[in-house]
This record gives C-alpha cells, sequence and structure tokens, in this order.
C-alpha cells in the first residue's frame, strides 16, 4: 500500500469497493459477451468481448498499479485511459463489422 494515501480512508475504502465492484460487473459482462461469441462464432461478438474486457482491465489497472507497483499516479491514469480507449474503439469496430 502506498504510503502517502490520496484521500481519507473512507474514501480510499469506497474507492477500492467501487473498483472491486466494477471489476465483477465488467468480468460477467465480458464473460457473457465471449459465451455468445462462443455459441455463435460470430466476430462481432468476439469483437464485443475483447473490447469489455479491455475496458475492465483499463478502469481497474491505475489504482492496481499506484497501490501495488508503486507506478506514479499520473502514469497509472495514462496507461488506464489507453486501455480503455483501445477497448471503446474495439466495442466500436464490433458494432460495425456484419
Amino acid at each position: 500500500m502506498n504510503p502517502l494515501p490520496a484521500g481519507s480512508a473512507e474514501t480510499m475504502f469506497a474507492l477500492a469497493v467501487v473498483k472491486t465492484l466494477v471489476l465483477a460487473v465488467g468480468s460477467i459482462i465480458t464473460y457473457f459477451a465471449f459465451k455468445a461469441y462462443r455459441r455463435t462464432r460470430q466476430p462481432a461478438l468476439g469483437y464485443l468481448a475483447a473490447g469489455f474486457g479491455l475496458v475492465t482491465l483499463g478502469l481497474v489497472l491505475a489504482g492496481m498499479l499506484y497501490e501495488l507497483l508503486d507506478v506514479g499516479l499520473a502514469t497509472g491514469i495514462l496507461l488506464e485511459s489507453l486501455l480503455v480507449l483501445a477497448g471503446f474503439l474495439v466495442i466500436a469496430y464490433s458494432l460495425y463489422v456484419q
């Protein structure tokens, strides 16, 4: 854990809870999209699953890097934003592909 937290203990706890819920719900959505892809073998659903996986990973990554690996907060947020952007691009492509 980082010795200099960015907020009060209550705020840090709430953030950890919310990020955990984002990881759980995002993982469930990714799982169902992948399950639909396996059932139908439609490439669009495969891209959709990959996109949701990237977004979910991105939304959780910054805090993990900051807390566990002592990466600077700005660097963690940049990596998070890049993964979320990549995920949204893949989701948009999945909606475009026939």
